[in-house]
């Protein structure tokens, strides 16, 4: 039985049950899906492969994901590692696992790839919620962030496969079904129609869930759904990173701190029970002690109860990294203020 052993995101999760399924009848088989969110996430991924190769002496590693993407060489340059392999070649790893592979890396150009995974699974071991993805890539260039160069532009699914999927997914008894993607809102043509089809097609869906939504991408038309229709479940989770503009600015996001406040308060407005969660990153480069105050007030201001904190951590290769860098024990101090305002939902 293949072992999958996923780092990072929702979109990694979702890419495990694939794996799990495709290969579910391959023996001595572990398959490590990384994640390059930061150079420490990177690390702990190597770490990982270390451990199952001591633990797993016989069997056949083979490392894809993001941090494969960005870093083929480190882990190509891993005793441990037998291959590695790219994002786009991912989605196609039986070629590979099958055929005669005389290197020990294939990694393509991610940019080139225009078109998107065509995966359809039946179901998540050990879940009650299934993720459907709705679009890979991103189009966007937050200085801190390396994702796009991993994932590469975004590729939206067509409404029809996704809805083939949703009706799968419901057949086997799942009653939370959540949206996932890299950057799910800039779904093409349109999130909010995407979402308004969903729920009309499927008017007795228990419970529509979504992963992290962009504050400048949610359209009134998406928040009208959210009044109308009582199965969107009342949570949203924001990436907003941080509640200082200039901060926000030096980020590359799109919203303002304002842009935030306004949208929890129209998403109460037509549900009043809605519960916000965030991302934020503390200790961003240039952020001084007042720019981070005025991210405990957003949270204050907003109401947001459950915070996703990170202590900002260098990737290299993006913008962010070549900034003035604040002291990481600040950063880590910073976080655990903010974590403190977090409450439990």
């Amino acid at each position: 039985m293949v072992e999958v052993v996923t780092f990072g995101c929702r979109i990694n999760s979702f890419e495990a049950e694939v794996l799990k399924e495709k290969f579910k009848n391959t023996d001595n088989l572990i398959i490590v899906n990384t994640c390059a969110v930061t150079g420490e996430a990177e690390r702990q991924c190597r770490q990982a492969v270390r451990k199952l190769r001591k633990e797993n002496p016989e069997a056949k590693i083979i490392v894809t994901g993001c941090a494969a993407q960005i870093n083929a060489a480190k882990f190509a340059d891993m005793e441990e590692v037998d291959l590695v392999l790219g994002n786009k070649e991912k989605a196609e790893l039986e070629k590979y696992l099958d055929g005669d592979v005389t290197e020990k890396s294939i990694v393509g150009d991610i940019f080139s790839y225009d078109d998107y995974d065509h995966y359809v699974i039946t179901g998540f071991e050990g879940r009650q919620r299934a993720f459907v993805q709705i679009q890979q890539g991103c189009d966007h260039r937050c200085t801190y962030c390396i994702i796009p160069f991993a994932r590469g532009n975004n590729r939206s699914v067509p409404e029809a496969e996704i809805m083939g999927q949703i009706k799968i997914l419901l057949a086997q008894g799942f009653k939370e079904i959540c949206l996932t993607g890299v950057d799910a809102c800039s779904y093409k043509p349109s999130f909010s129609v995407l979402v308004k089809h969903i729920l009309e097609q499927f008017p007795d869906l228990p419970s529509l869930q979504f992963g992290s939504l962009d504050p400048a991408a949610v359209d009134d038309d998406f928040v009208k759904l959210v009044g109308k229709y009582k199965n969107i479940y009342p949570h949203f989770h924001l990436s907003v990173q941080s509640g200082d503009n200039l901060v926000l600015k030096r980020m590359g996001r799109r919203h303002s701190r304002e842009d935030v406040i306004k949208l929890c308060a129209k998403i109460r407005a037509v549900r009043p029970e809605a519960t916000f969660g965030a991302d934020f990153i503390c200790g961003f480069p240039t952020e001084t002690s007042e720019a981070f105050e005025n991210t405990c007030k957003l949270v204050q201001e907003a109401g947001i109860g459950k915070l996703h904190v990170f202590p900002y951590s260098e990737r290299p290769g993006t913008p962010a990294a070549r900034m003035p860098q604040i002291d990481m024990e600040e950063r880590r101090r910073r976080a655990k203020i903010l974590r403190e305002l977090s409450k439990e939902e």
